[in-house]
């Protein structure tokens, strides 16, 4: 496969750990990782030639109108979660900002990551999470929107992953993961209720398997270049049942949990909670259709199943996480 110059966003996060980390040992392409602190990068770049690290900021992307002309490739995994305007400065207005300086007679692809929280059940815009959701979500709402205009609109690919699982001792945790070991503690209480809700999950090392993918073979002319990263929907339910078996624990009963005994107990536990998570509770079922895993291009995936993510996340079977 012939070598591309990739210029990557966001190698200190989460997802970008375990990108980099496979484009590294699996791929001889030229990598350029844009990082604000390199000491955050826990991963040994220097194991092969053709690996440059550029510190900078995003919201300084002009510093490298250049190098990105000379670009075969840009996956922009970068994101903000801080305050409003550095989250739609660096989520909106600097990404479209770099995907202008990029040559598009030579760059061939660029992979962006939005989120599958901007779409509704049938892969299209979910007009809620433009008007309610956070500032993030409608970040990412807002820049997809934006898409369409650009100079380099026919080579992008927008992946949504679904909610994000990864992390351990040389790489960050993503926000799911870091919230799991929590969850396993209140089991023993979950397990009497039942929710009428489903959602898709993926792993970040799945993610990766995936990009790395899409980077030497990008949708063939025709090909949907929206792709939304999960595997197949699982209920809550679902979820709940395998938990408790991992960690054996009998249900006896279950209490539906419908919308009124829920904000009973947000209220009982002065539990905050904004206009999007009320918009989620109303919603129950973040699916979407025909969901994207390594298993989608005959490569085998790392997470496939609920109990995978309780093993991953570093919870014991038998008993729940303390």
């Amino acid at each position: 496969m012939t070598s591309k110059r990739i210029f990557v966003t966001g190698a200190s996060g989460c997802v970008g750990h375990y990108l980099v980390e496979t484009l590294i040992q699996e791929t001889n392409h030229e990598l350029f990782l844009l990082v604000r602190d390199p000491d955050k990068l826990k991963l040994d770049y220097n194991a092969r030639p053709g690996i440059t690290i550029l510190q900078g900021n995003m919201r300084e992307i002009e510093q490298f109108s250049d190098l990105l002309k000379t670009m075969d490739c840009a996956v922009l995994a970068a994101t903000a979660w801080g305050g409003p305007q550095e989250v739609f400065d660096v989520n909106v207005v600097k990404t479209i900002r770099l995907m202008n300086l990029l040559d598009p007679e030579r760059c061939q692809q660029v992979i962006y990551f939005s989120t599958a929280s901007i779409l509704n059940q049938t892969n299209e815009l979910l007009k809620e999470a433009g008007e309610i959701g956070t500032d993030y979500v409608r970040s990412k709402y807002v820049c997809y929107r934006q898409l369409g205009k650009l100079a380099i609109t026919p080579k992008i690919t927008t992946v949504f992953p679904t909610l994000l699982l990864g992390g351990d001792k040389q790489k960050p945790q993503s926000h799911i993961s870091s919230g799991i070991a929590q969850v396993t503690r209140w089991i023993g209480l979950a397990r009497f209720f039942s929710a009428n809700g489903s959602f898709h999950y993926i792993h970040a090392q799945d993610v990766a398997r995936i990009v790395r993918h899409l980077i030497d073979h990008p949708p063939e002319p025709g090909e949907s270049r929206d792709l939304v990263l999960g595997n197949p929907a699982t209920t809550i339910d679902q979820a709940v049942e395998e938990t408790c078996a991992y960690l054996n624990q009998r249900i006896y009963f279950r209490i539906p949990l419908n919308l009124k005994l829920a904000n009973f107990l947000i209220t009982l536990f002065r539990i905050k909670v904004g206009a999007w998570e009320k918009f989620a509770m109303r919603y129950r079922h973040f699916v979407y259709q025909n969901p994207v895993t390594p298993s989608t291009y005959g490569i085998p995936t790392y997470c496939a199943t609920f109990t995978d993510v309780l093993k991953l996340s570093g919870i014991r079977p038998g008993k729940p996480h303390k």
